[in-house]
């Protein structure tokens, strides 16, 4: 097998889209479902009837969206959003994020699986705290392709040199961030330029519109070229008398492709065997790839439960001292000596917040050491030491194994984000700590 990556025509890419209050992501997300014909008749129909009861002669765009921030407004949670549209080319999963500086620890949900992040940025206003963040962000969990949108350049008059000294600044700190894709696109969403149509008012700018973009940018990758890696979720025994002695272990398959014959180790245990067998969709296969669901069968009798890894190629070796960079989710604040639970692919185990090392302040990317603990929407360093080992990939060779999440023991609520292994190499400069803060 050559590859089992999907071709263009058939691909799916999900991106999230960014962007500060009021710089029309609504609008964005709105004038692209609609320019790319994705919404139903009866859906544009009352945006046109709610839009001529307001007095406007063009439907407003933002309505296709504004009724989830409404519930968000009135007090219900809703982390991101996510809308489903296709075009001849490609399949779409777009993650709308909330633009309330607040809601920053949504975007770490949205982006988390994200192939692309659209940053949406105000013409009038430029780079600002909430786009930098954003970008922080996507740099952190490894985004591969970032879009900067300059909207409302209608109301710049459309002038180039707006444009391009934003997008400069962007690309600039984008780069600092070790973010190494990056395209600009000027556009009004309002009146729809650049957005799915190329744009009268701008023939300056030579490049593709945002769709034209999102449709031929490079997804996936090839499945054979990574270590393959199978979380164990649930062990199958029926014990039937048509499968006396049948044994299984169902699961996603995390990354690469895992072929019967294939030697793999079992984690944490280091255990070693043989792929037996392959049963996908209640029959056999020779071969599975990510992020196909199936059943292990192995050769020999062994000992695996629910949040063991089977790993072929190269195996990560399991610790119980974990480095990592994260991002805190919740309003509880996070600090040392916190003992919490650490949810690993499909293992949880008890964890403890030895050290607080680092948080990244975002204006300036610099390492606030002695801080006390880190609070709502922060990024820092931290040391764990786990009660179990745990066979975690660094985040950067593989965002799936290389991932985690903190948990609150009391009441099971999402408090961190982690990425194993992950330095934010980008930080430009450590500050020393005023005192000690243990």
């Amino acid at each position: 097998m050559s590859t089992v990556q999907e071709t263009t025509a058939t691909s799916l890419l999900r991106f999230a889209t960014a962007g500060s209050v009021d710089d029309g992501k609504s609008t964005l997300v709105g004038r692209l479902l609609h320019d790319s014909k994705s919404v139903l008749a009866d859906q544009l129909e009352a945006v046109e009837r709610v839009s001529l009861g307001r007095g406007q002669d063009a439907p407003d765009l933002a309505l296709l969206t504004d009724g989830l921030r409404a519930e968000r407004e009135q007090g219900i949670t809703i982390d991101v959003a996510y809308r489903y549209f296709a075009t001849p080319r490609r399949r779409f999963i777009l993650a709308d994020t909330p633009g309330h500086v607040q809601y920053t620890r949504n975007m770490v949900t949205g982006a988390s699986t994200a192939e692309l992040a659209v940053v949406l940025v105000d013409a009038r206003n430029g780079v600002v705290e909430q786009t930098r963040r954003h970008a922080a962000v996507a740099a952190l969990l490894r985004v591969p392709h970032v879009v900067l949108a300059v909207n409302k350049m209608d109301l710049v008059e459309y002038a180039e040199p707006v444009f391009a000294a934003i997008a400069e600044e962007f690309t600039a700190y984008a780069a600092s961030l070790g973010v190494g894709d990056v395209v600009a696109v000027p556009i009004s969403a309002l009146a729809g330029d650049n957005v799915v149509e190329p744009s009268a008012h701008m023939d300056w700018y030579g490049g593709p519109t945002l769709l034209e973009h999102l449709e031929t940018v490079p997804v996936g990758s090839d499945p054979s070229a990574e270590p393959a890696r199978f979380p164990v979720q649930y062990v199958i025994r029926p014990q039937s008398e048509e499968h006396p002695d049948y044994r299984g272990y169902a699961g996603q398959l995390a990354s690469g492709v895992l072929r019967v014959g294939d030697a793999v180790t079992v984690l944490p245990s280091g255990h070693t065997t043989t792929v037996a067998g392959i049963d996908a969709l209640g029959k056999e296969t020779q071969l599975a790839w990510a992020p196909q669901s199936v059943t292990v069968r192995l050769t020999d009798d062994l000992d695996v439960s629910r949040g063991d890894l089977l790993a072929a190629g190269p195996a990560p070796v399991p610790t119980k001292d974990i480095e990592a960079t994260v991002s805190h989710l919740n309003e509880r604040p996070l600090r040392a000596g916190d003992k919490v639970l650490l949810k690993h692919t499909t293992r949880t185990v008890r964890a403890l917040v030895k050290d607080i090392t680092y948080r990244i302040d975002i204006d300036t990317l610099e390492q606030r050491s002695g801080a006390e603990g880190l609070t709502v929407n922060d990024i820092g360093h931290v040391v764990l030491r786990t009660a179990e080992p745990l066979a975690l990939d660094t985040y950067r060779d593989n965002r799936r194994t290389g991932s985690f999440l903190l948990i609150d023991p009391a009441d099971g609520t999402t408090l961190t984000a982690g990425m194993a292994g992950e330095a934010f190499a980008t930080v430009r400069a450590t500050e020393p700590a005023e005192e000690d803060w243990v």
